[in-house]
C-alpha cells in the first residue's frame, strides 16, 4: 500500500510538472507568435470621394461585421465579456483612432491580409472573411471608413485567460494572418445577381466562424461557453435544412431566429440582417449548391 500512494504520488508530481511546464511552454510560444513578422506584398487601395463609392462602402460596413466589433460610427466597441476573463473590443477607427496614420497598403494588409502596419499579426479580427473582397469592394469599404466624423472612441481589447494564450501558443487557435494564403489575389468581380457565383462571394463572410468549407465546428479563440458553429452545407444533419425554401432563410437573417421562433445564439444578425435581397438569396443559392456534408 505504502509502495502505491508513492506511486501515485510521484505520477502526480509528474503530471503536475509536465502541465506547467507545457503551459509555460504556450505562454511564451504566444508571445513569440504575437510578435512575428509577416511579410505582405503592398496592394495600396485607391481613396475616393464618389457618392456611388462611399455608398457601397457604408454598405459593405453595415453588412458585413464591421460594426459588431467597431460599432455604426467606427468608434470602437466592446462585443465580449463573459465576466470569466475573456474581453475583447474593436478599436476606434475613425481618423481619431489607431487608423489615423494608415497608409494606403496598410487599409489592404489589416483588412484582407490580418498584418498591422508594423507587420505583426492582427489578433481575433476576422480577415479571412475578408481576404477575397474585390479591389473595388475595398476601396469602397476604406472610402466610407475614412469619411466618417472623427471622434473619441475606444482603444482595442484583447483580454484572454491563460489557457486561451496556452492554445494559442501551441497553434490550436490560429489567428488569420495563419489561416490566410496571402499569395492569393483578391476576387475578380462578378454581376451582383442571384447566382452561386454571387453567393459564393457573399459567403466569404461567413469563413471565420463556419470554416473554410462551411463545415462548422468551434469557433477559433470563442469563450468555451459559445456553441461551435453550424454545418451551412446541405444534408439532413446541417443547419440548412431547417431552411428548405429561400424565405425562411432570409427571414431567420433578419430575425436573427429559426422558424420554430427560437433564437439563434452568438452570429451576427446587427449585419446580417443588413444584406439585400440580392445578395441573401444568393447566399443561400450558394450554400445550397455545395457538396452535402
Amino acid at each position: 500500500m505504502k509502495r502505491w500512494i508513492q506511486w501515485t504520488a510521484g505520477s502526480a508530481l509528474v503530471l503536475c510538472v509536465v502541465v506547467v511546464a507545457t503551459a509555460a511552454s504556450g505562454l511564451y510560444l504566444a508571445e513569440q507568435k504575437r510578435n512575428r513578422f509577416i511579410d505582405i506584398k503592398p496592394r495600396p487601395v485607391t481613396y475616393t470621394t464618389d457618392a456611388q463609392t462611399i455608398e457601397r462602402g457604408r454598405y459593405l460596413y453595415a453588412s458585413r461585421g464591421c460594426t459588431e466589433c467597431h460599432g455604426a460610427q467606427g468608434t470602437g466597441r466592446e462585443f465580449v465579456n463573459d465576466g470569466k476573463g475573456t474581453r475583447l473590443a474593436g478599436p476606434n477607427i475613425t481618423s481619431a483612432g489607431v487608423v489615423a496614420r494608415y497608409q494606403p497598403e496598410d487599409w489592404n494588409s489589416v483588412i484582407r491580409h490580418g498584418v498591422k502596419p508594423n507587420g505583426h499579426p492582427v489578433l481575433v479580427m476576422p480577415s479571412e472573411d475578408y481576404n477575397q473582397f474585390t479591389q473595388d469592394d475595398l476601396n469602397a469599404l476604406v472610402s466610407y471608413i475614412r469619411q466618417l466624423p472623427a471622434q473619441q472612441g475606444t482603444p482595442a481589447v484583447i483580454e484572454l485567460p491563460h489557457p486561451a494564450w496556452v492554445l494559442y501558443g501551441l497553434g490550436a487557435i490560429p489567428d488569420a494572418a495563419a489561416r490566410i494564403d496571402h499569395q492569393r489575389g483578391p476576387s475578380r468581380p462578378v454581376p451582383a445577381d442571384v447566382t452561386v457565383a454571387h453567393g459564393k462571394y457573399v459567403a466569404n463572410m461567413c469563413i471565420g466562424c463556419h470554416g473554410a468549407s462551411l463545415a462548422g465546428g468551434n469557433i477559433p479563440g470563442a469563450p468555451p461557453d459559445w456553441p461551435a458553429a453550424a454545418d451551412i452545407r446541405p444534408g439532413q444533419k446541417s443547419a440548412l435544412a431547417r431552411y428548405p425554401d429561400v424565405s425562411l432563410f432570409v427571414a431567420m437573417l433578419r430575425s436573427g431566429k429559426r422558424p420554430d421562433g427560437t433564437p439563434i445564439a452568438v452570429m451576427p444578425f446587427e449585419s446580417l440582417g443588413q444584406l439585400n435581397d440580392v445578395d441573401a438569396q444568393a447566399l443561400y443559392l450558394y450554400l445550397q449548391s455545395l457538396t452535402p456534408g
